[in-house]
């Protein structure tokens, strides 16, 4: 049975560290909740490691540029990590060949102008037109707030054809964007594979992006037990779903993107509703809370 909560700090003296999302939790894609960079402030102040798990296509420190631009505090975290991290390790050790088809918007550039950190000898990618390429790296549609995943059934379908193998740097389906829903990479990959395609995911609720924020704790000097690690997002098929694979505690936020689903009152979700909501899902967070603070 999840537990519902009023704040981070009736069980943070459980934990040592946070993997916690971004888009839904800490922000809406344009400005800082202030009751979440509260709770992660204090969570660190008391000793407390916090990670900032994003399913954002692009390299941490662009990550870190956008927040630094939204005016989210440093003191609120420790580091950030990346689906476009852990997708960079596959891409550049020639998981989907080397001349590659990007769809995705410009902004996601920097995936293919930067190297993961320690990566030696790393495969030169060339990105090419889709009727020459070898594979194909998805960061979502190519203009994102107008497009939707059927508007590349014709292209896919010729794809799949070929026998291309889609690299998804960001398995979430959709964000709000302030007050705007639009679809991500992984609602791309999804009617890829629906078609027959293949496609490769290496953010949340898959093991890469974990393995990978376990390395840097332990770089850092911290290693940590499973048993003191809490997942904290607002997706309950990436957040929670990969919290839960991962055999960590969990935090889900009510009030994200499905917020309507808990009654009239996004602050105060109906925990009859929530708990039958879970259970058609077939997923039990350990904790649940309508926004993180």
């Amino acid at each position: 049975m999840t537990r519902l909560i009023q704040s981070l700090a009736e069980i943070s003296s459980t934990y040592e560290a946070l993997f916690c999302d971004l888009w839904g939790c800490l922000h809406n894609g344009r400005a800082p909740f202030p009751a979440a960079v509260a709770a992660l402030q204090a969570f660190r102040k008391k000793g407390g490691k916090v990670v900032l798990m994003t399913n954002a296509p692009r390299p941490n420190e662009r990550v870190v540029a956008q927040l630094d631009r939204m005016g989210v505090p440093r003191d609120a975290w420790d580091f950030v990590v990346s689906s476009g991290d852990a997708a960079q390790y596959a891409l550049f050790t020639g998981a989907v060949g080397q001349k590659i088809w990007h769809l995705g918007p410009e902004k996601d550039d920097s995936f293919f102008t930067s190297h993961p950190e320690g990566l030696a000898d790393p495969v030169e990618i060339t990105r090419v037109p889709l009727d020459e390429a070898e594979g194909i790296v998805c960061t979502g549609p190519f203009d994102e707030m107008n497009e939707v995943p059927e508007d590349y059934r014709a292209r896919f379908l010729y794809a799949k054809t070929k026998g291309l193998p889609m690299l998804c740097t960001n398995p979430d389906h959709v964000v709000d964007l302030g007050e705007t829903r639009i679809y991500c990479a992984g609602a791309l990959a999804a009617l890829y594979e629906e078609m027959g395609g293949e496609a490769l995911y290496f953010g949340k609720p898959h093991p890469p992006i974990y393995d990978l924020a376990r390395r840097r704790l332990a770089a850092l000097g911290h290693e940590i037990p499973d048993s003191a690690i809490l997942a904290v997002g607002d997706g309950i098929f990436t957040d929670i779903k990969g919290g839960i694979g991962e055999g960590i505690d969990t935090l889900f936020i009510t009030g994200g993107l499905a917020a309507d689903q808990f009654g009239d009152d996004p602050e105060a979700p109906d925990a009859a509703m929530l708990d039958a909501w879970l259970d058609g899902k077939q997923l039990s967070p350990t904790y649940a809370i309508s926004k993180l603070r």
